[in-house]
């Protein structure tokens, strides 16, 4: 096994392939056939998804961008830049050009990106142009391979470090350049520890620190990183235009509401949908499909009583997986078996209502049985090489249609993509948030950038039961500006961001009567400032029980022209928790500060 000179293994790979002791080591080491040495062994992530390395021709479009953010590179000098390319435009290229001058100039880049596990074709781009300058960085990675990376990034061994949130805080030195792609995700806050902060706005800060440019990128920036752009704080960048010559995709709205009235519907589908797909099957040609609901069934019902099987932690629905037979909550995890009988009155007249991932691909394989039919979501992606095998087959064509949460709307660019389809347009559109038609636009947006990518024309046919909503609308035309300048006028008016700063107070605790009493006394301490700051009665959250807890909410409002640093926001929240604590008989009650929520659910 060593006889090839100069063969190297691990003493323990040679032990278990030769099923040898170390006493044979022992003694083969000391008549002089092995020498035994230490070395270190880094534990490298690698990600299994791999694309062919391309050299690409930049657009007249893509040069001007990188003409722009050149000079403050050269100069090091700091702004923050928000790139507006449609989908499909060549912005990763953009990133990597410019990554090649900042390495040239033997400085380093950090390049955010919402969830490193559902991007692999970037960091595969990244891999092929830079090899082992590159380092991945995110909470999914083993101890061992995260130490390993931040000790090659500490070392000055690799110099561009691609990660999610955490990356932020590798251990990068003379930074030139940060990239925050698709800069809208909500993935960029973290909210359910402490520290709470954005990655997006953290990276601005950094970039400041630093001296150096800071790019956002994305085919749909939010309304805040927009509002800075017109309003000056940022410079707009543009890619109006797909690369080789690709068109966008050709938008159909399908009322499904009208179409079963024709007897145009089939379970779950339209019968335009189904001809696209197995017009596509025929083709070769790939299809995805969106449900931004994972399990089978979303809710079970009982028609005797009209009571809703709920989690007995949260007052969320149990969600039924067919695959594994059981009802299952979305937010605590609790698993329950499937009830033969309702819970609340015994009935046997229950019935199963809304459509998931799992639903959706079952009927998939019932209408096109000789299909290749994958599914993306967290049940499905259990383990960290599942998503990059399942596009890599899907890539070379050995899966016909893949089936999905948003986890299919991000980073996914496939030539072969000619039909998205979505099952219910209206999963996010009626939330009550406020931020609802803003995530709707965008995640049907992107999605429909998943088509068409090639000189083949690609299509998208979104159902929906309201085709007249504006958000849809705006989708349909492609229009981005059309719905920001709608969007930025209805937060005008409600006093949302960007026109002013929210918090977010949350009170929870096992007792109902408990948590109720520390919301309003803090409320009590708040209303003090209600000269400065628009402060909500206390109410119960949207979801008013999580995980046992139950939860009060309180939002505030400071308004930019009388505290555009949030300052006053700050004092209030903090001078109110100090009286809270002094005064409360409900001090030991768990409150949560949210600045600048992503929801406020």
């Amino acid at each position: 096994m060593l006889a090839a000179k100069g063969k190297e293994l691990p003493a323990a790979e040679l032990l278990h392939k030769t099923e040898s002791t170390k006493s044979s080591l022992d003694s083969l080491l000391k008549k002089g056939f092995v020498e035994i040495f230490e070395k270190e062994v880094e534990r490298r992530f690698h990600e299994v998804y791999n694309e062919d390395h391309q050299k690409l021709t930049l657009t007249k479009n893509q040069k001007s961008v990188i003409d722009k953010i050149l000079p403050l590179i050269d100069e090091e000098k700091y702004h923050t830049f928000l790139l507006h390319g449609v989908t499909g435009s060549g912005k990763t290229q953009v990133y990597i050009e410019l990554t090649k001058k900042i390495l040239a100039k033997d400085k380093s880049a950090l390049i955010l990106v919402p969830e490193i596990s559902l991007t692999p074709q970037i960091t595969s781009r990244l891999y092929n142009n830079f090899g082992d300058e590159v380092t991945v960085i995110h909470s999914r990675m083993s101890a061992g391979e995260r130490y390993d990376s931040w000790r090659r990034v500490f070392n000055g061994k690799s110099k561009v470090v691609i990660g999610a949130r955490s990356a932020l805080f590798s251990p990068l030195k003379d930074i030139g350049l940060i990239v925050v792609d698709e800069e809208h995700d909500s993935s960029y806050k973290q909210f359910d520890m402490i520290p709470r902060y954005n990655a997006r706005d953290a990276a601005v800060f950094l970039g400041n620190i630093y001296n150096c440019p800071v790019l956002l990128g994305s085919a749909t920036p939010s309304a805040e990183s927009m509002y800075n752009a017109k309003s000056g704080k940022y410079a707009l960048l543009e890619l109006p235009e797909r690369i080789d010559e690709a068109k966008l995709p050709h938008i159909k709205l399908v009322n499904i509401n009208k179409e079963r009235k024709k007897k145009k519907m089939e379970n779950i589908f339209s019968k335009i949908l189904l001809d696209k797909i197995e017009d596509r099957i025929k083709k070769n040609e790939g299809v995805i499909i969106l449900q931004n609901r994972r399990g089978f069934s979303t809710q079970i019902y009982c028609e005797d009583c009209g009571e809703v099987e709920t989690c007995d932690n949260c007052s969320v629905p149990m969600v039924y997986h067919i695959n594994k037979n059981i009802i299952q909550c979305h937010y605590c995890g609790l698993i329950k078996d499937v009830p033969g009988a309702c819970t609340h009155c015994g009935s046997l007249a229950i019935k199963y209502f809304g459509t998931g991932t799992e639903r959706v691909e079952d009927e998939l394989a019932f209408y096109f049985p000789k299909a290749n039919i994958s599914r993306v979501d967290s049940d499905s992606i259990t383990r960290r090489a599942v998503l990059s095998n399942i596009l890599l087959a899907f890539s070379k064509g050995e899966i016909d249609i893949l089936v999905g949460t948003q986890m299919v709307s991000k980073g996914l660019d496939f030539s072969r993509v000619t039909l998205v389809g979505v099952i219910a347009a209206e999963t996010t559109l009626w939330l009550p948030d406020f931020r609802a038609d803003e995530r709707t636009f965008q995640l049907l947006t992107q999605v429909s950038g998943r088509a068409g990518r090639s000189k083949t024309p690609g299509e998208v046919i979104i159902q929906t039961q309201n085709e007249k909503h504006f958000a849809l609308q705006m989708v349909l035309k492609n229009d981005y500006y059309g719905f920001y300048n709608k969007e930025i006028i209805d937060r005008q008016k409600m006093d949302y961001p960007p026109f002013t700063r929210i918090a977010l107070i949350e009170a929870k605790d096992l007792s109902e009567k408990r948590a109720r009493g520390a919301i309003y006394d803090f409320y009590n301490e708040l209303r003090r400032y209600n000269k400065w700051l628009k402060i909500s009665q206390p109410a119960y959250a949207v979801i008013s029980r999580l995980k046992g807890y139950y939860r009060f909410h309180i939002l505030m409002k400071s308004f930019k022209e009388s505290d555009p640093g949030g300052g006053i926001l700050r004092k209030a929240i903090l001078n109110s928790f100090v009286e809270f604590n002094k005064k409360s008989r409900y001090k030991d009650v768990k409150l949560i500060f949210d600045i600048d929520p992503q929801s406020v659910m």
